[in-house]
């Protein structure tokens, strides 16, 4: 469901906004219009959507226009044309009363340099929605209290800000914008004031409060790797415009124009890419009732030296390696009694950055797993092929040559070999 829509979001600042509408409207660009009328072009008819629960994040570099968007959609900023929805109501057309309550009741904001009251306590400061409310005093402080222990800041209430550290203030806006219960957060550049080992904390402090709390997020940033890995979806801004919108896949293998390849160039796929793009399908699996003699006829015909067992369902009981289905075959012995369990397991969202430690030391191939059936396999050719083997501009995977280069002789030869299941 569509929490938020905006529409041709326009805004020019200046003595003649309308103008500057006009001459959009004829083509002009932004640096044409500051030319011919010294009017600046903040945002240039901007449109999306972003549905309820959806972690949209907006980025693009200084001047690009973002922090003046997340400003309109509050009105924090006045447009100069178009509309923005928040549950189908237009409050680009409302009036300040009811601006007002939207602002209490949908709207949480989150800046960055946290914007706390230095003469209040931690506690006064979360509370501080809730206060202007009007919710009663044990009522707000019960709310409050629970949004600093989520943010992991227990302990803190009576401290006041200048007594915590950076990373901590902004763990404070964070709880303010939580303790009001609004339904959706707008996080203005929230953690680019943070050093970088705080800032990564942050990062895995809000996904993880995403993942209970649910809320609609619009977070921007100029930082492409914090987009990457916050985003359900980003939208990248160049001089006001919004020049794509995709998933962190769909911008890294189609991006949209120089601007945005520019963009991608340099990112770690490792930190883009999940269990899900590299796995394959396994070339074969048995089953309980197959029995040991089976699954050797299976390994021999493919020429791998283990096999996934599964049940009826396809949910994966264990891992049957040729020596011990021999084995079991010479001694009498039922597949399940042979089976090993010591094998890594995954799910199909798991970055691949989480898994290159792990493809790089197992014996086996990684099971990925859904809903509790085998999805698919992970084998070290599979994790080393989607870093390296991408495609070029007629979908042609890259050279040997450019794999040597990358990653070194001797994995290419694993590339050339396939890789068997184990």
């Amino acid at each position: 469901m569509k929490k938020i829509e905006v529409k041709n979001l326009t805004k020019v600042f200046g003595s003649h906004p309308k103008k500057g509408i006009s001459l959009l409207q004829e083509g002009k660009s932004k640096d044409e219009i500051l030319r011919e009328t010294g009017m600046t072009v903040g945002v240039n008819r901007a449109s999306f959507d972003v549905e309820e629960g959806e972690f949209f994040v907006i980025m693009g570099l200084s001047g690009s226009g973002k922090s003046t968007l997340i400003r309109l959609i509050n009105r924090l900023i006045e447009p100069t044309d178009g509309a923005i929805y928040l549950d189908g109501d237009d409050i680009s057309k409302m009036d300040k009363t009811a601006l007002l309550n939207v602002r209490r009741k949908k709207l949480g904001m989150v800046f960055q340099r946290f914007a706390l009251l230095p003469h209040r306590t931690i506690l006064n400061n979360v509370e501080f929605g809730l206060e202007i409310q009007g919710l009663d005093p044990e009522e707000r402080g019960k709310k409050a209290k629970e949004a600093i222990n989520a943010v992991g800041l227990a302990g803190y209430e009576d401290s006041y800000p200048d007594q915590l550290s950076g990373g901590m203030q902004q763990r404070v806006g964070l709880a303010r914008a939580l303790a009001s219960d609004t339904d959706i957060l707008l996080m203005d550049e929230a953690f680019s004031a943070l050093d970088p080992l705080i800032r990564k904390d942050m990062q895995d402090e809000l996904l993880t409060l995403q993942e209970e709390w649910k809320k609609t997020i619009i977070f921007i940033t100029h930082d492409l790797d914090e987009a990457l890995k916050l985003g359900d979806r980003i939208a990248i801004m160049k001089d006001g415009v919004i020049v794509q919108i995709g998933t962190s896949e769909e911008i890294m293998r189609n991006p949209a124009n120089e601007y945005v390849s520019n963009f991608v160039e340099d990112v770690d796929r490792s930190k883009v890419l999940v269990a899900e793009n590299v796995m394959i399908k396994p070339d074969v699996v048995t089953t309980f009732k197959d029995g040991p003699r089976v699954a050797v006829r299976r390994m021999q015909e493919k020429g791998i030296s283990s096999i996934f067992v599964v049940d009826k369902g396809g949910k994966l009981k264990g891992l049957l390696t040729i020596d011990d289905a021999v084995d079991a075959i010479r001694t009498n012995k039922w597949v399940e009694d042979v089976l090993i369990q010591d094998f890594h397991q995954t799910d199909p969202d798991t970055p691949l950055t989480d898994l290159i430690g792990v493809a790089a030391e197992t014996k086996y191939p990684i099971a990925v797993i859904k809903n509790e059936r085998l999805a698919g396999i992970i084998v070290r050719v599979s994790i080393l092929s989607g870093l390296v083997l991408g495609k070029g501009e007629n979908g042609v995977e890259e050279s040997e040559d450019n794999i040597k280069q990358m990653v070194g002789d001797s994995i290419t030869e694993d590339v050339k070999q396939g890789g068997e299941q184990s």
